[in-house]
């Protein structure tokens, strides 16, 4: 079963309202989004980049950390009142007219 943004949205909410007890403020999960956004940026740069990988960071799965960012802005979307489905669906329709020839006209993609 494929897991919808909005029924992300659901799924979240009531794991924090019933094993979480409560969301923590908005600025504790903005640092932990960065906090998460970081563990992920070592990872790819581990991974994909020129860095070796530490002891530490050995057995850390991408797909995990990635999925680590996406719970933490979630919580930030439910306890703001976003609509992370509506949202990204605006900003798709705003990419695709602001950007329509930028991409293709840029020389150093090609």
């Amino acid at each position: 079963m494929d897991l919808t943004i909005k029924q992300a949205q659901v799924n979240v909410d009531e794991w924090i309202k019933t094993v979480g007890v409560r969301y923590f403020n908005e600025l504790t999960n903005l640092g932990m989004l960065m906090e998460e956004v970081g563990e992920l940026s070592r990872l790819i740069v581990r991974k994909y980049g020129e860095q070796s990988f530490k002891e530490s960071d050995k057995g850390k799965d991408l797909s995990d950390e990635m999925a680590d960012v996406l719970w933490v802005l979630i919580c930030l979307a439910n306890q703001t009142g976003v609509d992370l489905s509506t949202a990204l669906q605006k900003n798709l329709e705003k990419k695709n007219l602001r950007d329509k020839d930028r991409h293709k006209n840029n020389e150093k993609l090609y």
